[in-house]
């Protein structure tokens, strides 16, 4: 399927967007022949309406406007609150002569106003003499600010921050001020933390890269108007990680397949005394459904494996020609390599031997580091070997599972959000690229991306890693594409812990997956479930 039918079925529910894209989108909307004051009436009304959810009738509520649309909006809530016999206030902090178009249209049914003279440093004073809120609605900047708040902008988001760690309410429209709504970063020392953010049509990517999702709080998604077929002609490259978009690919076991339609999948050991990082991801891959699963064992290390391994079975290996015994059997059609595998030219040898086969790969952990070996004196690191490698067989699957330093080792000139580092190591490496962390990027050479909202802290635990490596391999050796394999395995890595909760350990990982993957099963397409009457053998 190419890129731009995938998009097209991205709902804006799903869909993350730019600063960009999001005034794009507005343009879209109005072209389609829906007003710009009735988007700004329209977004106002929803940020009066969450805001009435979050104080009680009647109390008094502080409307912080700036330059632009995002100050228009709040013109529009504070009256429609007031309308509602709130106590509501507002302070500009541009001068309403200065206001343009909808926002001056919007400011001009409003009376009250307080303004600060912007540079005056008055601010802190003025809102000294007034009554305490009990809800400050930060409708200072939206997606489109583009450098660091200053002057008596910088103020008030120092003052908003005071007051919502004294307990006070804080809602921000679209963005919290100060926030870069494409990377989520803040732009400068001051930035809003919100109790509640509330945005138009669907999340902007800033939203859920973090620190951005700290900032906001739970963001809550209002429509406005904007027509729903928009999102399919923008077409997106960024989108929530959610079962939705792959669930309907999820290889579930059919009535006429036994275990040898489920894929056989190998994972490669470490030496005898770092054999676990392999067992956990071979015991995920079997858990995810892979029909069988090896573990490939150097000879020092047999015995141990062969403690511990039920299910999964063992396969003894002696060095790269060793291992290439191993794959040349095309029934094992995809591999993991480098869990506990150790950081050595040796290491460096069996991932080449891993990719000179036909089988979908992983390259976790040491297999990735096992190619910036000296590359801090070598003209020619082989990080670059290795991204060769994998462009001689652009057609197999592979995916890297980097966390951030080890990004950071294989791509160390790449800067900028960790979306736009994910997709540009993706189209470098050719591979997809999980590059993980609390929110995990997961990237596609031809541009898309996910971005994972759902793992919990507990996740910061030993051998986890390992355990999310084995989901890849696992769903790979049945058949999933890299990209729909990736993004499932991160999200039902997540779903686990967070199910489990404290006190997670690797192990728990795997043997607590099957609500989850019950979960996802309840909600598959009825042609996904199996009758009852699958082969086994």
């Amino acid at each position: 399927m190419q890129n731009a039918e995938v998009v097209g079925k991205w709902m804006p529910q799903h869909a993350l967007l730019t600063a960009a894209e999001m005034a794009r989108a507005d343009q879209m909307a109005v072209a389609a022949g829906v007003s710009s004051p009735t988007l700004m009436e329209n977004a106002g009304r929803a940020v009066a309406d969450e805001a009435a959810q979050m104080v009680p009738p009647g109390a008094p509520v502080l409307v912080l406007c700036g330059p632009g649309n995002n100050g228009g909006d709040g013109f529009v809530a504070a009256r429609l609150l007031a309308q509602r016999r709130f106590d509501v206030g507002v302070v500009s902090l541009t001068p309403i002569a200065a206001l343009k178009g909808d926002a001056a249209a919007m400011a001009a049914l409003w009376t009250g106003v307080t303004h600060v003279e912007h540079g005056s440093g008055a601010f802190k004073e003025l809102v000294g003499g007034l009554k305490r809120p009990a809800l400050i609605i930060d409708a200072l900047f939206g997606a489109g600010l583009a450098r660091p708040p200053a002057g008596d902008f910088a103020g008030a988001i120092d003052w908003v921050n005071q007051c919502a760690a004294a307990g006070v309410h804080v809602l921000a429209v679209d963005v919290p001020s100060g926030l870069d709504a494409t990377t989520g970063q803040a732009l400068g020392t001051f930035v809003v933390q919100a109790e509640r953010t509330i945005t138009f049509h669907c999340r902007k990517t800033g939203h859920i890269l973090l620190p951005g999702r700290d900032l906001c709080g739970p963001v809550v998604v209002a429509d406005i108007g904007i027509p729903a077929d928009v999102i399919g002609a923008i077409a997106p490259l960024t989108v929530v990680n959610t079962p939705s978009l792959w669930s309907t690919r999820y290889p579930w076991p059919q009535s006429d397949g036994h275990k040898y339609h489920r894929g056989h999948a190998v994972v490669v050991s470490g030496p005898a005394h770092a054999t676990g990082a392999a067992r956990l991801g071979a015991r995920a891959s079997l858990r995810v459904g892979a029909g069988l699963v090896t573990v490939a064992s150097p000879m020092d290390a047999v015995a141990v494996n062969a403690a511990h391994l039920t299910a999964i079975m063992l396969a003894p290996f002696e060095g790269p020609r060793g291992l290439a015994e191993i794959l040349a059997d095309a029934r094992r059609n995809a591999v993991l390599i480098g869990p506990a595998a150790g950081v050595s030219l040796t290491t460096r040898l069996l991932t080449q031997v891993v990719l000179e086969f036909e089988a979908a790969v992983v390259l976790d952990a040491d297999a990735l580091m096992s190619f910036t070996l000296d590359q801090d004196d070598d003209a020619d690191p082989v990080v670059g070997h290795l991204f060769s490698l994998i462009a001689e067989n652009p057609g197999r699957p592979v995916v890297m599972t980097p966390h951030e330093g080890e990004f950071k080792r294989l791509f160390p000139d790449l800067v900028g959000s960790k979306l736009d580092r994910a997709r540009a190591a993706s189209m470098r490496s050719g591979a997809v690229v999980v590059l993980k962390g609390a929110d995990t990027v997961i990237a596609a050479p031809d541009g898309r991306a996910a971005i994972n909202e759902n793992a919990p802290a507990w996740l910061a635990t030993a051998g986890s890693g390992d355990v999310l490596a084995g989901l890849v391999i696992g769903l790979l050796a049945q058949g999933m594409t890299a990209f729909d394999a990736a993004c499932a395995a991160v999200w039902i890595h997540g779903d686990v812990a967070a199910r489990f909760g404290p006190g997670l350990i690797a192990e728990d990982l795997t043997e607590h997956a099957p609500p989850t993957l019950r979960a996802l099963f309840e909600r598959s397409t009825p042609s996904a479930v199996p009758t009852g009457r699958e082969s086994h053998g």
